[in-house]
């Protein structure tokens, strides 16, 4: 495992991963999409081609481009739209309803 694989294992926040590689960001923007921002730059890493053959200095500017890609996916778009985790994705867009989700629970019988 490179240097910068090893510093990366060690972040657990989205807010680490921005600050390790000395990204601006708005918090605002970071509380809503914090695991989105992770799993859409993870999903980015993975589709880059030679990452494990670069060296760690070529690697870390790969990285934060991507991660920087990631970021502003959820700035310009929502979580509905971007469609990272499979419950969007099975969603397809679709909202639930209050009245839907009332529905589901069991009915309160008095005692």
């Amino acid at each position: 495992m490179n240097t910068l694989s090893q510093q990366m294992a060690k972040l657990s926040s989205a807010e680490e991963f921005l600050n390790f590689f000395a990204i601006e960001y708005d918090q605002a923007v970071v509380n809503v999409n914090r695991l989105h921002i992770l799993k859409r730059f993870n999903q980015y890493l993975r589709a880059t081609k030679d990452a494990q053959d670069m060296n760690d200095e070529k690697l870390k500017v790969v990285c934060r481009d991507l991660l920087v890609k990631a970021y502003e996916d959820f700035v310009r778009s929502t979580p509905a739209q971007e469609k990272v985790f499979k419950v969007f994705q099975d969603q397809d867009g679709k909202s639930v309803g209050l009245d839907a989700l009332r529905s589901t629970l069991p009915s309160q019988q008095s005692a």
